[in-house]
């Protein structure tokens, strides 16, 4: 779908379909660009009772006219400011009602209710972040297409009209959601690929494409120099694959050299069979999810690059299988990491860990302004958390204050999880520095408090994102979360 803004004036609009807000009763922001009989049809119908007064309800209105052959009413309530969850759900409403029309295009009055707390920039981005969403598929390894108007990708564009004075700032926040929009596509089309497509030689790949095309220098390292860097614990969960690990570094300069870059560390595992430790079968196919951190580093790397922001940005990711051989780590194996810290492995499930802490220590050269790495890391998250915020641990409470805004701006929430230092005894080991798990109580704080002890050198934060990665059931993908936030708390780092 293509998203753009254009001046609204006059009563001379054409488009296959008009999207109009109505609150109280009323469809001002209509009037003007209607001739006098199209304006009595829409208010015929506002007066008819056909739309219901609760926010998100739908009535399309048929005109006779070429130029305006339909138009779609969005009701928002009572006519008072609206609150922001209220007006994303009835923008979703709107835009699949459209598609449901089989309407080639749309031009969208959304944006002129009044949102409390919201700006405009924030109500044209959510649309564009909506409508690239609803447009979303994953049908390429199908050898039939998703056919027909409920699964086609309509509107293909959606035009936001605006005032004179809106229409500079409303053109490039679109322009600034669609690069985000197709980060995200890239982060869910690699999370949606199975194991045996998206092994880590494709995430690489995947990497050295990105950094082709926004020319951007890329490093892969492969086994032997992550030997040489003695990553024992990251290569003890890659010993039960076939397929080589690879730690992918990608670099985008858009500021001086003498601007500490930003950090993104994401987790990559591309199947996590749980190794030794075996998961159980049911739902194991969604172990294809496991680097879902890594996917949202590289689509926040493409976001950034395509909109040029003067920031330095890195993106790390580790990335192996986790699977049961001959040659797989063992629960009770002890293995050193690349800090020299020790690691009594009690289950090889917790493997996530074991490759972020490397990395984390790895990126230390950079002399980092912040770290913040993103794994699909523990159930525990799930528990505690369920699917709509992202578990966000950090000691830096400014660091943290800077993600959690960026989530609540980018409708993409995170909440903040204690790292007290308390927490850290439940992973002792009578054999090694540290366990790499800590018992059922408070999984994912111990998680957390593993990988805290490989970034003393710098600002970090970890985000959880397992219950938010991709959703499970009919409705079964990968989300892109949390690229939106990301993108916005890089943002906040440019000049």
């Amino acid at each position: 779908m293509q998203f753009s803004t254009k001046v609204a004036a006059g009563d001379r609009i054409r488009t296959a379909c008009l999207v109009v807000p109505v609150r109280g009763g009323q469809a001002d922001a209509a009037t003007r660009l209607l001739d006098a009989a199209a304006r009595r049809r829409v208010e015929a119908a506002i007066a008819s009772g056909d739309l219901a007064d609760k926010a998100g309800a739908t009535l399309l209105v048929a005109l006779d006219d070429e130029r305006l052959p339909r138009v779609l009413l969005v009701s928002f309530g009572d006519g008072k400011p609206v609150a922001a969850r209220t007006f994303l759900e009835a923008t979703r409403a709107a835009i699949r009602h459209v598609a449901g029309t089989g309407a080639d295009d749309a031009a969208s009055l959304l944006h002129e209710v009044e949102v409390t707390g919201r700006a405009l920039g924030w109500k044209i981005r959510s649309q564009v972040l909506i409508g690239a969403e609803s447009a979303y598929r994953f049908d390429s390894l199908k050898s039939r297409k998703d056919e027909g108007k409920d699964k086609g990708p309509r509107p293909s564009r959606w035009t936001m009209l605006v005032g004179r004075d809106e229409d500079r700032e409303a053109g490039l926040e679109a322009e600034r959601a669609a690069a985000i929009a197709d980060g995200m596509a890239l982060a869910k089309d690699l999370g949606n690929l199975p194991g045996n497509i998206c092994t880590p030689t494709y995430l690489a790949d995947t990497a050295r494409r990105i950094a082709r095309e926004h020319k951007l220098k890329c490093d892969v390292l492969d086994e032997k120099q992550m030997r040489a860097l003695k990553m024992g614990s990251l290569l003890a969960v890659a010993r039960g694959s076939e397929q080589p690990p690879k730690l992918i570094v990608l670099h985008y300069k858009g500021a001086g050299a003498r601007q500490a870059p930003v950090v993104l560390v994401g987790k990559g595992i591309t199947f996590d069979t749980g190794g030794i430790s075996l998961k159980p079968g049911a739902e194991m196919d969604e172990m294809k999810y496991d680097m879902c951190g890594a996917a949202s580093v590289l689509g926040t790397v493409q976001a950034v690059a395509a909109l040029g922001l003067r920031v330095n940005l890195i993106g790390v990711v580790p990335t192996c299988e986790n699977m049961p051989s001959g040659r797989a780590t063992r629960p009770g194996d002890i293995v050193t990491s690349m800090s020299g810290q020790t690691i009594e492995i009690l289950n090889t499930d917790a493997e996530g860990r074991l490759i972020l802490c490397d990395a984390l220590t790895y990126v230390e050269r950079f002399k980092p302004a912040a770290v913040v790495d993103i794994a699909t890391l523990t159930g525990a998250c799930v528990i505690a958390l369920g699917h709509h915020n992202s578990g966000l641990f950090s000691g830096d409470d400014d660091l943290a204050a800077e993600l959690l805004a960026a989530g609540r701006e980018m409708n993409d929430p995170c909440w903040r999880m204690p790292l007290d230092d308390e927490y850290q005894d439940l992973i002792k080991s009578p054999f090694a520095d540290m366990a790499n798990i800590g018992g059922r109580a408070a999984g994912s704080v111990t998680a957390a408090c593993f990988l805290a002890r490989y970034t003393k050198a710098y600002r970090w934060a970890h985000l959880d994102i397992a219950g938010t990665a991709w959703k499970s059931g009919a409705n079964k993908g990968a989300t892109g979360r949390p690229v939106p936030l990301l993108t916005r708390f890089v943002a906040g780092h440019a000049k």
